[in-house]
């Protein structure tokens, strides 16, 4: 169904405290650590560029009416700077370029105003570690291919930072149903395999027990637009009962994709839990 590399960054300790969302500090200082590992233009613009559409940066960052291949990851409200980064499908052939410029990244260009460099504890892909001291070792690496672990009929959708969307052409900005996350998942998914957009092949079933959701206002940085943008969305949760199979593996395929608008900065991670688990181990107690 999908095939991705999932990268895990932990870094030493950092002097300066990290903003709420880091998703804009990462993927701009991440951009420019990728144009200086990949790009051959002596001039090193991409306008009339003549190997634009096989760079990686390009492909990432300025190519128009394509869909981003990568996803950062990680909390809100950050004690450090700690990361995941998702490639999908054929980004996850540029896996080595991606590495050597989350090093440069890290240890030469720095992070946030104040460009603050980081020791890398340890870089791990896939669950393997492939950093150390300095040296990279890609060695038995290859790219996972998304299976659900576990497929509940009681669960826990957690909502982990802003969900952006819109639905019927409006923002939303209170709890939204299931369909119209489960349509997101799946398009999503056709996008990055360069697949037709087509209607789901089944109807939801589900019954929602309850939700506590709320909008949060989140803003980001553009340098190309030289402003802030707003980037605002809903986080929270919401429980949902005698949830049918194929749901609970689209929502499993979002916790790797992401759900909603500007998932390569971050947005619309979403956890799902099982809730029969829970219950199990807290009767156990």
């Amino acid at each position: 169904m999908l095939t991705f590399h999932k990268i895990d960054v932990a870094l030493k300790s950092a002097t300066t405290t990290p903003l709420s969302f880091i998703g804009s500090t990462l993927r701009g200082a991440f951009g420019v650590s990728l144009k200086k590992v990949v790009c051959i233009n002596p001039s090193f613009t991409c306008d009339g560029c003549f190997a634009k559409e096989n760079c990686l940066f390009y492909d990432f960052y300025e190519a128009r009416n394509r869909a981003h291949r990568y996803r950062f990851d990680f909390d809100l409200n950050p004690k450090n700077y700690d990361f995941t980064l998702y490639l999908f499908e054929e980004a996850t052939k540029k896996l080595p370029y991606v590495l050597s410029a989350i090093h440069k990244m890290l240890t030469e260009q720095g992070l946030g105003v104040k460009r603050e460099k980081f020791g890398i504890d340890t870089i791990t892909c896939n669950g393997k570690k492939v950093y150390d001291n300095g040296n990279f070792d890609l060695s038995g690496i290859t790219p996972q291919h998304f299976q659900p672990d576990e497929i509940p009929e009681r669960i826990t959708l957690s909502l982990r930072t802003p969900l952006r969307m819109k639905y019927q052409n409006r923002l939303l900005s209170k709890k939204p149903s299931l369909e119209p996350l489960l349509y997101s998942i799946h398009n999503r998914l056709s996008e990055i395999k360069e697949l037709p957009k087509t209607k789901l092949t089944f109807e939801p079933h589900y019954h929602e027990k309850r939700a506590k959701v709320r909008f949060v206002d989140q803003t980001r940085r553009s340098n190309r637009q030289k402003t802030k943008l707003q980037i605002g969305g809903i986080v929270g949760e919401i429980k949902y009962e005698h949830i049918d199979e194929k749901s609970v593996i689209l929502l499993k395929l979002g916790e790797i994709l992401g759900v909603g608008k500007q998932t390569v900065f971050g947005m619309g991670k979403i956890a799902v839990k099982n809730l029969e688990t829970t219950d199990s181990v807290a009767s156990n107690v």
